[in-house]
């Protein structure tokens, strides 16, 4: 529980009358126009028509936010339970679903499908949450029972997500699992042990990759040679997972000629390149209008670089600037939150977003690895969309009872 203190301290940087935070949602409106701008522009060569569904979209996120922000967010503290395991349900059902690139992430309703791995990055977190708040906190011994509690509750969602498969996804659970530790106060102690866990996990890809690449070397037939490694390998990686680890950390060994897996990569750093101070113009970028940069991916995965090419530096930082003013906004959220819980849904949520923006982008420009993270409320998609909306509703929620005595 946050002090009283506190809570009159920072309530008095903004009056009492305020009652809500007015500038989340115009970023979500500039946010809306520009995806909904540069997904027609990335999709005009080719007819697509995802611009008019990320509309539909942005309508029913936009109500939703609304809806969610003028309820209580204590409410979720007494739904998360039912909430967390009914998502678990539709993780289990994407496994009768369509095989789409490969992997099985939807349910199809025939009209639209639904991608429960987005859902269910918000509804382990307000469980996690929840159990966190009703926890005791205190020395390493007091507070393990909640962090096996928090371990079950991310571990389940995080196994079934990477079965799908879906590696981006599951990646995205820790820092949202220990940003909620932080917030609650966990002895110091758990995040240095944490830490070493993370660097022998860290070794051990290391030498899995070394290996894995070696093995092809020596194999005269390089499919075989991938399902027999993947047969004997102690970390449960597929092939193509593999190839985009080693695209980033080695490029010149694992795609030299930038034609297989590394082509993405390539692509991309090229048309935020060309793009310069003020970019090409609306609709005027090369790399997804002659389709270097692929429709399949130009829309989502890759909308930044359709973005830094049409409209340069300029735009480019302006989404970068809107992007970071929503993550502030609720870390600022969550410094003046009546309770814990409070505090830690505005922080699970700008630590979820922040990853999505940190991965997505450096993915564009060549620092992290290709992972199929869309960016939040730029990239298409409904289920992340909606999600993302959602979400900051719930933190507006926080904001707006602030100063409520729970």
């Amino acid at each position: 529980m946050l002090s009283q203190s506190k809570t009159l301290e920072t309530d008095s940087l903004i009056p009492e009358e305020v009652q809500w935070d007015w500038l989340t949602p115009l970023c979500l409106v500039g946010l809306s126009v520009m995806s909904i701008l540069f997904i027609h522009s990335a999709q005009a060569y080719g007819g697509g028509n995802y611009w008019k569904m990320q509309i539909l979209w942005c309508v029913i996120g936009f109500t939703l936010y609304t809806v969610v922000a003028l309820i209580n967010y204590q409410i979720w503290l007494r739904y998360a339970h039912f909430i967390y395991f009914s998502v678990l349900i539709g993780l289990l059902l994407v496994f009768g679903g369509p095989m789409i690139y490969g992997a099985r992430r939807w349910i199809d309703f025939g009209l639209f499908k639904v991608q429960p791995s987005e859902i269910a990055k918000w509804s382990t977190m307000i469980f996690g949450a929840s159990l966190l708040a009703r926890s005791k906190v205190g020395d390493m011994q007091d507070s393990l029972r909640g962090i096996l509690k928090v371990a079950a509750c991310f571990s389940l969602p995080m196994f079934l997500i990477f079965l799908q498969p879906d590696l981006g996804s599951t990646l995205v659970f820790p820092p949202i699992a220990f940003s909620l530790l932080y917030v609650a106060r966990m002895p110091t102690k758990f995040f240095v042990s944490t830490f070493v866990v993370f660097v022998v996990l860290l070794g051990l890809l290391g030498f899995d990759l070394f290996h894995y690449y070696q093995y092809k070397l020596e194999n005269p037939k390089p499919s075989d040679a991938v399902v027999a490694y993947e047969d004997t390998s102690l970390l449960p990686l597929k092939d193509y997972q593999r190839k985009r680890i080693l695209t980033f950390v080695a490029p010149e060994v694992e795609d030299p000629h930038g034609v297989g897996s590394n082509w993405n990569r390539i692509q991309a750093l090229i048309a935020v390149a060309t793009g310069g101070v003020s970019g090409k113009g609306l609709g005027e970028g090369m790399q997804a209008k002659l389709g270097y940069l692929p429709t399949a991916v130009a829309h989502n995965d890759f909308i930044f670089a359709v973005i830094a090419e049409e409209s340069g530096l300029l735009g480019g930082g302006l989404a970068i600037g809107m992007l970071g003013l929503v993550v502030f906004g609720c870390l600022r959220v969550a410094a003046k939150s009546a309770d814990r819980f409070g505090a830690m849904l505005a922080v699970g949520v700008s630590v979820l977003l922040m990853t999505h923006i940190f991965i997505n982008i450096g993915m564009t420009i060549g620092i992290t690895p290709i992972t199929g993270l869309p960016l939040p409320f730029l990239s298409y998609g409904g289920s992340f969309m909606v999600v993302c909306f959602l979400m900051l509703g719930m933190v507006q929620s926080v904001f707006r009872h602030r100063n409520s005595v729970l």
